[in-house]
Order: C-alpha cells, then sequence, then structure tokens
C-alpha cells in the first residue's frame, strides 16, 4: 500500500500548454467565474422553483431580522445553531436586499470557503495543477445550488432545508483536502484553524468530526504535534476573543447543552438511517474497503513501526476513518451533501490506481471508486438539473405581500391546488382536528410535500394581509408578533422587532426548551401572538400548548379564516 505523500501526477506535458490551457487550468478564473455568476444571481429578482421543507429558510429570516433589530443568537434567542451563519447571511443580505432568500442562506458561507479554497487549490496548483482542478470544480459544483442528495418528493424543486447541514458538509470536504493535499507547513496550519472554527461556529457536530480527523492526521504524522498546538492555539483565541468581546460562544454553548438534553436518544437507529438514506454510497464503499484491505493482505503487511504509520497514512485508512467520521456527522442531521468529504481521498486513490497498469485487481478498483463517487454526483446535477429545467414551465405565485421570500414557482396544477387547500383546510377545521387528537397530521411528509409548501405560504399571505387591514381598522400598530409555528416570517414581512428569549425555529420534538420567566415576561409585552390553523397539526397543537401561558389573559381575535391572534389588553 503506497502512502499518500508518496503518490504523485506529474505536471502536463509541455507541448499541451497556450493561453486558454493556463487560463482553464487557473482555479482562480475559475473562482471568479463562479463569484461572478453568484453576484448576479443575488442581485437580480430571481423566482426559484418550490421545493420540500422551503419553510426552513424562514429560520434564518427570522434570525436576519432579529440580528438587524440588536438581538443576538444564544444571548437574545435560542438558536438550534451556530451563530456564524446567521450573521454572514445578514451581511449579505445588506449587500443584496432584493436576493432571494434560499440564496442567501445557500450561499451565506461563501465568504469563508471562496477564498480558503482560492489559498488551497491555488497552492495546489503550482505542483499539481490536474488535482486542484480535480479538488476545486466538484466543491464549486456541490456549493451552487440549494439541492441536497436525497429527494423527499417527486416533482422538481430546490431544497429549503439543510442549509448549515451542506455547509458543515464543503467545510469538512476542505479540512480533509487541506490535510492531505497542502504541503506549506504555514498555510495547513492556517486552513485548519479557520476551519475548525468556521465549524465550531456553524454547528459543534461538525466541529466533533473535524476535531477527529485532525487528531488522525497527528496519529499518522500528517501534521507534527506543535502544528496541532499552534492550530488549537489559534482557533482557542479566537473563540475566546468573540467570547470576549461578545459572550457568543458561552450562549452559543449553553444552547447546544440543553439542545443534547431536548435530542436524547439511541444512536443505532440514526445509523440504520444513514445506511438506508445512502446505500447507493455505502454499499460500494465497503466493497472497496474490501478489496483494498485484500490487496494490502497480498502484498504483504508492514513489518517495521514505519511501515504501519505509513500504513495508517494509507487512502485505505483515511478512507476508513473519514467515512466514520462523516457517518456520524450524518446521524445528526437530516438533508445534507452526505459524504462529499470522501471526493479528496477517493482521488488519491484514483491517481494511485490509474497508475498500477498490469495490477489485476486495477479495473475492479476503479470500478468501485467510479461506483462510490457516481451516485453523489449523479443525483446532484439530476436534481438540479430537473429543477431549472423544469422552472420556466412552472406558474409563479402571487405573493407581492412577502417580497423576496415570495418569489417561487410551481406547476400550475399545484398553484391551483395550493388556493383550493387553504379554503378546504378553513372550512373543515373540525375534520384536522379530529386527526390532531390522533396525534395525527394530515399527510405523514406534510412539509415535505411541495403543494403543502406552496399553500403555507398563501397562509403567510393571508395574515400579513389580514393584519394590516386589522391595523387599519383599529388605528393600532401592533409593536411585535410571535407566531406559533415551527417558523415565523412575520416580523421580518411586517418589518417590526421580534420578541426576545424566544427561540427560532420552534419544533416541539427537538428545539423546543422548557419556558422561562423571561421568556413569558418578553412575550407578555409582545403585542399579538397568532395561531395558524390550515391546517391543524399535532405539531402547531403541541407549541399551542407548549405556550398556553403567555396566551392567558389575552383577547382572542378571529384575525381572519386561517389565523387566530391573542391580543395583549
Amino acid at each position: 500500500m503506497v502512502a499518500i505523500g508518496e503518490i504523485s501526477t506529474g505536471r502536463p506535458r509541455a507541448g499541451v500548454s497556450g493561453f486558454a490551457l493556463r487560463c482553464a487550468a487557473s482555479p482562480y478564473l475559475w473562482i471568479a467565474a463562479f463569484v461572478a455568476v453568484a453576484v448576479a444571481a443575488l442581485s437580480l429578482p430571481l423566482r426559484l422553483p418550490l421545493g420540500p421543507n422551503a419553510w426552513d429558510t424562514v429560520v434564518y429570516l427570522d434570525a436576519l431580522q432579529r440580528i438587524r433589530t440588536g438581538q443576538a443568537p444564544g444571548l437574545d434567542f435560542f438558536a438550534p445553531v451556530g451563530p456564524l451563519g446567521y450573521y454572514l447571511m445578514a451581511c449579505l443580505d445588506r449587500l443584496f436586499p432584493q436576493a432571494q432568500p434560499m440564496l442567501l442562506a445557500n450561499w451565506a458561507l461563501l465568504p469563508v470557503l471562496l477564498p480558503l479554497v482560492a489559498l488551497m487549490t491555488g497552492d495546489l496548483a503550482q505542483r499539481r495543477p490536474g488535482q486542484a482542478l480535480a479538488l476545486l470544480l466538484p466543491f464549486l459544483l456541490f456549493a451552487a445550488l440549494p439541492v441536497n442528495l436525497h429527494s423527499l418528493y417527486p416533482s422538481p424543486g430546490l431544497d429549503g432545508y439543510g442549509h448549515y447541514n451542506r455547509q458543515i458538509c464543503l467545510l469538512l470536504y476542505l479540512l480533509i483536502a487541506a490535510l492531505l493535499f497542502v504541503k506549506r507547513r504555514g498555510l495547513r496550519i492556517g486552513l485548519v484553524s479557520t476551519l475548525m472554527l468556521s465549524l465550531f461556529l456553524v454547528k459543534i457536530t461538525g466541529a466533533l468530526v473535524g476535531t477527529l480527523l485532525v487528531g488522525y492526521a497527528l496519529l499518522v504524522g500528517r501534521m507534527r504535534f506543535v502544528d496541532v498546538v499552534i492550530a488549537a492555539g489559534l482557533t482557542i483565541l479566537s473563540l475566546g476573543g468573540i467570547e470576549l468581546a461578545t459572550g457568543l460562544v458561552s450562549a452559543y454553548l449553553s444552547d447546544v447543552f440543553e439542545l443534547v438534553a431536548l435530542n436524547t436518544g439511541d444512536m443505532l437507529p440514526r445509523f440504520l438511517t444513514v445506511a438506508s438514506v445512502k446505500f447507493n454510497v455505502i454499499a460500494p464503499l465497503f466493497v472497496l474497503l474490501a478489496t483494498l484491505a485484500l490487496v494490502c493482505w497480498r502484498d504483504g503487511l508492514p513489518s517495521t513501526r514505519s511501515g504501519w504509520r505509513a500504513w495508517a497514512d494509507s487512502p485505505l485508512c483515511w478512507l476508513a476513518i473519514a467515512f466514520a467520521a462523516l457517518a456520524f456527522f450524518e446521524t445528526q442531521n437530516s438533508g445534507s451533501l452526505e459524504f462529499i468529504g470522501l471526493w479528496p481521498i477517493l482521488l488519491l486513490l484514483l491517481t494511485q490506481w490509474w497508475l498500477r497498469v498490469g495490477d489485476p485487481l486495477r479495473p475492479v478498483v476503479l470500478l468501485l471508486l467510479m461506483a462510490t463517487v457516481l451516485p453523489s454526483l449523479m443525483i446532484y446535477v439530476e436534481r438540479s438539473g430537473r429543477a431549472l429545467i423544469a422552472a420556466p414551465a412552472y406558474a409563479k405565485l402571487d405573493l407581492p405581500e412577502l417580497g423576496p421570500l415570495g418569489r417561487f414557482s410551481v406547476k400550475p396544477e399545484i398553484a391551483t391546488r395550493a388556493a383550493h387547500m387553504l379554503d378546504h383546510y378553513a372550512a373543515h377545521q373540525a375534520t384536522y382536528n379530529e386527526l390532531v387528537a390522533a396525534d395525527l397530521g394530515p399527510s405523514h411528509i406534510l412539509a415535505s410535500e411541495i403543494d403543502y409548501q406552496a399553500t403555507w405560504l398563501l397562509e403567510v399571505r393571508q395574515a400579513v394581509r389580514a393584519i394590516a387591514r386589522w391595523e387599519a381598522e383599529h388605528r393600532r400598530r401592533l409593536n411585535a408578533v410571535f407566531t406559533l409555528d415551527f417558523v415565523d416570517p412575520m416580523n421580518y414581512l411586517l418589518n417590526r422587532p421580534p420578541p426576545r428569549e424566544v427561540p427560532i425555529g420552534p419544533d416541539p420534538s427537538r428545539t423546543t426548551p422548557v419556558l422561562t420567566r423571561e421568556t413569558l415576561s418578553e412575550l407578555g409585552r409582545t403585542d399579538a401572538i397568532l395561531i395558524p390553523k390550515c391546517p391543524p397539526t399535532p405539531e402547531r397543537e403541541a407549541l399551542r400548548r407548549h405556550f398556553a401561558p403567555a396566551l392567558a389573559g389575552r383577547d382572542p381575535v378571529a384575525l381572519a379564516p386561517c389565523w387566530d391572534m391573542y391580543l395583549r389588553k
């Protein structure tokens, strides 16, 4: 087995040069083109094809409005993940106020990701231009669109959920690539430190996985002990500076501990879910690992300590360790770019085995490499292509009151169905309340159904119109509102300061902390608490029960067919 440090691809032959080829081989040109397209997309009033769970993006809009009005994640409201994505989206929103929110959330981390990948691939291109492009182009492809590698609904559409999970996958991709490909000591230390800091501030489980990978790099000698200490020191110093300046780090950790307490459960079912969802990658990967292990046995295992260390630094061992680490991360989330972080290691294997002409197992290994890589690539390209090709034939949703949030399109028949279902839910409340009493929703995957996401947007429009009408009739401006639903776009849409001390994205089963005196006090000063009813669902009912103390003493108002408002006296 060849150690990673021994793999070499060489430079292109001198005869295959020319200005056009040099430009095409430049990582900086590809990154600049990507930035130009992203800036254009954020500057234009684009309308995107609606996808499953699109309302998850509103969690970012809720955080954005809170940041606009002076609140800070962790300090002023409970947040399920770290603050970095929220703050970067707020910065992008100032530059591109009319951008489609799904693109803003998806690209929130580009100001961090693109400079890091430019440094990494620019350095590698001086030695291995082919490898540099082979690392860069898949990264840019997977960073391009809000698309996950697991489809929740058959109709084409872009994914409004899993933004921070995709961002973690991209950060881990770069971390693995930095550990395996970057030779300059100072650059590697800087990249590892910055990536670990970013992983921590986006989602702490990403930082745990990153720590495992850096620890393994130390174990096999890819990073010196002093380099790991310096990288860790820089990360800790940065976190310490943020904590001293803002208090965000301790507040974030407090939310993490509370989130862990709310999400206890066995790990085995989660691993089985990952294995089921990603069987198309995991099955060929296991066969590949078994084949590589067979090659090691055939070629003879090391007999010296240095030989064993070189074996531990081989692509086989890195592949096994990285798979285990990434699988752990995937047990903690749903919706992401699962296992794309394996590509830097698979690239090394491809390079190694492409050169092993004459080895009888060469065709087998190359076939298994393709079988491991192609499912993710083809699913991403297929889902992206279907959404973009179908979009011109879609009907736009007429939602001017929702601003950029309303710029979605759906199949014409779904647009018709969404409007009809809104009226249907309003007219048949008793039927759906009977389902709620049995702890059942209208559908087992309601939030993943695109027609429901369209209905939900129409439901939000109804509330915005009703509030404007109520305020005009009563000559009273509501100081703020709080919506008892998974997401709350109202303060963002009405430009009101959201109440403090209440969570964003409250999920009764995962992210709804116990009510505190501070939360009830803040809600007591909030003029309106809204209850959506189209349709009633067990989750909405659970939130109503959870926040019932905040409803006591308020005047109930039938605001609209799909909305009740509890008004502060």
